[in-house]
């Protein structure tokens, strides 16, 4: 008999994905759904979920398979802004570039008293925004490093204080069964197939928590909860396939080292994989064919 051949070796660890299999939404409450169209919509490319919240009271802004949660429901208006960067993977940067100019324009004609705090500026490998509310965006070009992806929200990055980066990787590794590691400041957390959330410590001064919150669907549901429960951290029994909790805390010895609401969805929830509508960025009036409504990259 031949000996048999010698099998080639592969790092099986890359295709490890942790419990938290998608990164969903962001959730910022704001005062007015013109501005959230005219940044979000007209700006980056979103599509409003024609679907569900059709009204005034909340907005839904699809990118790809995620999105962006934005309800104006308070009274008084509430607005929020994340205290971070959130991460976006855009078809075109050229593209995005015009349509920003124009939104900026639309956003000042439209509202004009309006405090607006809607910026952007193109940088070598992205262009960086911020919405009217104060929100940061990053967007990059597809590559490599976001997978597949040619339409979604690829990543949050949150402003942390200085100390807790390796606290913070500890907890979403031990509690929340997820991959993550800390270096030079900053925790990295796996998030299903190309997706991340990073902390990254800041001596600058942050604003006071406002109820903003991230969206995250798990595979093990209950071990977390129990884990966050019997220390007293679950803040929303939403129902039996959604629970919340707002403080990252050290496993070793309970010390709270941020806040961020998770809204964590089991993968039995209703609205796990729903299809979302996406439209074709590039398709006006004037450039229509038939057939090219559908934004049909990779999402």
């Amino acid at each position: 008999m031949n000996a048999p051949e010698k099998l080639k070796q592969y790092d099986r660890t890359t295709q490890d994905v942790g419990n938290i299999v998608h990164l969903e939404h962001y959730n910022c409450c704001i005062d007015d759904q013109r501005l959230a169209v005219l940044f979000y919509v007209v700006g980056l490319g979103a599509t409003r979920d024609p679907y569900l919240f059709p009204g005034l009271e909340n907005i839904w802004l699809n990118f790809g398979r995620t999105q962006v949660h934005m309800p104006s429901r308070a009274v008084p208006p509430k607005t929020e802004r994340l205290r971070g960067t959130a991460g976006f993977v855009v078809p075109s940067l050229d593209d995005l570039k015009k349509r920003l100019e124009y939104a900026g324009n639309e956003i000042k004609r439209v509202v004009p008293a309006y405090p607006s705090k809607f910026s952007f500026s193109v940088k070598a490998d992205c262009v960086e925004a911020t919405d009217p509310w104060g929100t940061r965006v990053r967007c990059h070009a597809p590559s490599a490093e976001y997978g597949p992806t040619d339409l979604g929200l690829v990543y949050v990055d949150f402003d942390v204080p200085t100390g807790t980066a390796e606290g913070i990787a500890r907890f979403y590794t031990e509690v929340m069964e997820a991959p993550a590691k800390a270096s030079d400041g900053r925790a990295l957390v796996a998030v299903g197939r190309n997706q991340k959330l990073f902390f990254t410590e800041t001596k600058a001064p942050q604003p006071e928590y406002d109820g903003h919150h991230i969206q995250v669907y798990i595979a093990d549901f209950s071990t977390p909860y129990q884990w966050l429960k019997s220390r007293g951290l679950i803040t929303m029994e939403t129902d039996e396939a959604e629970w919340r909790f707002q403080w990252l805390v050290d496993p070793r010895d309970g010390r709270k080292l941020f806040q961020i609401e998770h809204e964590v969805r089991s993968l039995k929830h209703r609205l796990f994989a729903r299809p979302l509508v996406n439209r074709n960025h590039s398709v006006t009036n004037m450039t229509y064919r038939h057939g090219q409504d559908a934004f049909r990259g990779t999402v």
